[in-house]
């Protein structure tokens, strides 16, 4: 058959409409598309989405790594649906991705940078790390935490319920308690772990009743988790069993949690528990003992406090008597008094967040952060005595810590200055 030159251009149209239906048939061509797509960034994610759909998983794959890559907010609601997959893999992927766009570079150290596919199934490594969290002032959207909660009770296999569980602890979703406290009866103890450390993050002391059946979880880490999270939640109603277990336990781990949690709630039964381990040989025990006799706030206990920070030779022990003494008055800056003591040990890389955590709680007490405040501008305070300082007010501090800290954020030193900037955020945000 022969065609006129008017006829060409016709034919050619049906050749590439023909490649183009093929293209569209074809799985490795249709992913292949959605990478090219990729490359025009956020102003392609609304051409890119359909693929989120396709019946052939590659290209779903596909669809959701390009969208995770591109970050923006405009990924989001792509993200929020492909948590809808049936696949685990794009679960986790989608999990990541809405992480990473509150936390920047989460992609590269989540779950998603260990995970490999063999055959049918995910090969994937939680890291041993699990303190992220995102500043106070980030805002995150009500549906991100609502898939996460969804996922961590619903996920299609176990790994997504983990890591779904962490990703709620990260962005501090409130919203999600109820299906992390669900998420506690799973019976796989990664997930269940990962729910207790995202509840310790929220912090929500309703959810302290529902975590009292793992108190004697058989699987230790579990159990331990389960022992902290009962004390950071402040559920005093669990004061009985953890005594118990204190007697009864012979797992030193075990009994330093419980002993740890008990301080966190003192009565005057605690006290005695307390002051029983104060001269206890497992440095520890001394330690909570040292808290919770510090909380009690007892004047009875001031000498013995006194001279086991003058005896003591042990870091731990000493930073935890330290704190125990200012809350019962000793509030001078002098070279060997307690609160100096825990402001140099800011310069500590193995003690640091130790004295930090110490002078959080402590700083709760406006006549405490006003002795402070002088140390932020003074000569000999270190890079790291400012920027933990300025940590602390943002997370405890009130009205009164806005000045120290806008000063602050004047400081020559770049890092200092910006953390100062990031705290004056958090704590207006809290405010």
């Amino acid at each position: 058959m022969r065609f006129g030159k008017s006829a060409i251009p016709i034919v050619t149209a049906l050749l590439l409409l023909a490649a183009g239906s093929w293209a569209q048939n074809d799985p490795k061509s249709r992913a292949k598309i959605v990478r090219e797509l990729g490359k025009g960034g956020s102003e392609s994610i609304a051409r890119i989405e359909p693929y989120l759909t396709d019946p052939d998983f590659e290209v779903r794959l596909e669809a959701v790594k390009t969208i995770v890559d591109i970050g923006t907010q405009r990924s989001l609601d792509p993200l929020l649906k492909a948590s809808n997959d049936n696949d685990a893999e794009i679960q986790i992927r989608a999990t990541d991705g809405l992480v990473n766009f509150y936390v920047p570079g989460y992609v590269k150290t989540g779950l998603t940078a260990s995970m490999r596919r063999v055959g049918s199934s995910i090969k994937s490594k939680f890291t041993d790390t699990n303190d992220q969290v995102i500043d106070t002032y980030v805002q995150v959207r009500p549906e991100v935490i609502q898939a996460l909660g969804r996922l961590s009770r619903g996920g299609v296999s176990m790994d997504v319920r983990a890591n779904a569980a962490r990703a709620a602890g990260i962005l501090r979703g409130r919203q999600a308690v109820t299906d992390l406290l669900e998420a506690l009866r799973s019976k796989d103890s990664e997930v269940i772990y990962e729910s207790l450390i995202a509840l310790q993050k929220i912090g929500d002391p309703k959810a302290g009743s529902g975590i009292v059946f793992l108190l004697r979880d058989l699987n230790e880490k579990v159990q331990i988790a389960a022992i902290e999270t009962t004390g950071l939640l402040k559920n005093r109603d669990a004061l009985n069993d953890l005594r118990d277990i204190l007697d009864r336990s012979k797992n030193m781990k075990v009994k330093r949690a419980v002993l740890t949690a008990i301080a966190q709630m003192p009565d005057a039964q605690s006290r005695g528990v307390c002051a029983a381990y104060l001269e206890n040989k497992d440095d520890g025990l001394r330690e909570a003992a040292a808290e919770g006799l510090g909380r009690a706030k007892n004047p009875a206990d001031r000498a013995a406090l006194e001279n086991a920070f003058s005896t003591d030779k042990k870091t731990g022990p000493r930073l935890s008597i330290a704190f125990a003494l200012v809350l019962m008055g000793k509030r001078e800056m002098g070279e060997f008094d307690p609160l100096r003591y825990l402001v140099n040990n800011l310069n500590s890389s193995g003690y640091r967040n130790v004295a930090r955590a110490y002078l959080t709680e402590l700083t709760r007490d406006i006549q405490i952060r006003r002795v402070l405040y002088p140390a932020l501008q003074e000569p000999s305070a270190t890079k790291e005595e400012k920027t933990a300082l300025a940590q602390v007010f943002a997370s405890s501090g009130g009205q009164d810590s806005i000045a120290p800290l806008e000063a602050l954020s004047n400081d020559p030193t770049a890092e200092v200055s910006q953390e100062a900037r990031r705290s004056l955020r958090n704590l207006r945000a809290r405010l």
